[in-house]
């Protein structure tokens, strides 16, 4: 007999408590179907005639199933919590729920090769960052990461570790496979070396290797660079920009032509609220210098669209929130 079961899963947060009826008119649900082969074993036999009568079994409708489901990490989520916990001052940062996938494992093996400690807890989802307090030191020796074709590793480090407490470090190399070789860094890279980074990729492509040469950047920046390429590019900026020389002297981040994947760059913003740093959000055409005042930031992002510009203080700096869940 062939049994089909149906498990209406309700996806809302990264913990979700589902109850299950007759009744999701104005829900969004997603439908996940599992079909089973049950065999019976048992047999009954009549008189001498050997003739199979099968036994049926009668299965109910469940009409209400109740419990909690913990959905996976996200991936754009979980590396900008480790980097973030790494630059962060006030005590490390446990980090929960983080995802098991190539782009964090790949960023956790960069973490320690930059010599930020890492433990890993009991659960393999929840690790302890201990942060560095702004700057990722450079090593007295070159530094090459190999990032494999993780992204999401490579641009936000691209951006951080062009930052210093002092002039002189040594050479940091970000690198991949061949596929990581033809993905374009170039609008971040142009964004950090208006900044004053020493940074570079290969210039005939555009793509990683990313040569840095880490030092002290002054703040009091205006920077512009295209939205339209990868929203990863913004994030990796404003994630980098509380990291310039202290000072009063705030940064700012202009998009000239169009932002792309917005809702990724809100996350962004609110996880560097999380993490202590707020940033504000105005329009560069000035349609509404003020759209930010009383919103959430993603209504703010919203309505500064299609051109935002993004300012940090320069005298921000992360702090730990002790602890976080992706």
């Amino acid at each position: 007999m062939m049994l089909s079961l149906s498990l209406l899963v309700l996806m809302t947060s990264s913990t979700t408590t589902m109850g299950f009826s007759s009744s999701f008119s104005q829900r969004k649900i997603q439908q996940i179907t599992t079909k089973r082969t049950i065999i019976d074993s048992t047999k009954l036999y009549s008189n001498d005639n050997d003739e199979e009568e099968m036994k049926t079994l009668k299965v109910n409708s469940i009409d209400v199933l109740n419990g909690v489901v913990t959905l996976p990490g996200s991936k754009s989520l979980s590396n900008r919590c480790l980097l973030l916990a790494a630059l962060s001052k006030n005590g490390p940062t446990k980090v929960k729920n983080l995802l098991d996938s190539d782009d964090t494992k790949y960023m956790l093996q960069a973490l320690d090769q930059l010599s930020i400690r890492v433990d890993t807890e009991k659960d393999s989802d929840t690790v302890v960052v201990h942060g560095g307090s702004g700057p990722i030191l450079s090593e007295d020796k070159d530094i090459e990461l190999f990032l494999g074709n993780a992204g999401t590793a490579m641009r936000p480090l691209a951006a951080a570790l062009c930052f210093s407490n002092s002039d002189g470090g040594k050479k940091i190399v970000l690198d991949g496979v061949p596929r990581m070789r033809e993905r374009p860094i170039a609008d971040l890279i142009d964004g950090l070396q208006q900044l004053g980074a020493g940074v570079e990729c290969v210039k005939e492509t555009g793509c990683p290797p990313v040569t840095i040469h880490p030092k002290k950047i002054q703040g009091g920046k205006n920077i512009s660079i295209s939205g339209k390429m990868s929203s990863q590019f913004v994030s990796s900026l404003l994630m980098a920009a509380p990291l310039v020389d202290g000072g009063e002297e705030d940064i700012v981040i202009e998009i000239k032509d169009e932002l792309i994947s917005a809702p990724y760059v809100a996350l962004t913003i609110n996880l560097m609220k999380q993490f202590g740093v707020d940033v504000q959000i105005t329009s560069s055409d000035n349609k509404n210098d003020d759209v930010d005042a009383n919103l959430g930031i993603a209504e703010s992002l919203e309505l500064a669209l299609p051109t935002p510009r993004f300012t940090i203080r320069g005298d921000a700096q992360y702090v730990s929130p002790k602890e976080i869940t992706v």
